[in-house]
């Protein structure tokens, strides 16, 4: 039985980024560049997750994008309450 077409990296991670900065549906992609469906999906699955990509993925919506926000804030606080509390903690002068 054959195999399908080799395509290298450099060009997977680039149908994945296209897809991401695009907003671009998965199987539109596969159309134009003339490649199985599924097959990007299994890009999409492997590559989608580098640091790389994730940082060029946009917003689909305002309101998406402000949840985003808002959870970072959260976080955010949060991790100032625990820094204050630790800095009390070490500020107490031993007796």
């Amino acid at each position: 039985m054959a195999r399908g077409k080799r395509y290298d990296e450099a060009f997977k991670i680039e149908t994945v980024k296209y897809i991401s900065e695009n907003n671009k549906a998965v199987a539109q992609v596969a159309r134009e560049i003339g490649v199985n469906e599924n097959t990007v999906h299994g890009w999409v699955k492997r590559y989608g997750q580098q640091p790389e990509i994730k940082a060029v993925k946009s917003f689909s919506s305002d309101v998406a994008e402000l949840k985003a926000l808002q959870k970072e804030i959260r976080d955010l606080k949060g991790e100032n309450e625990i820094l204050k509390k630790a800095m009390h903690y070490f500020a107490k002068s031993p007796r």
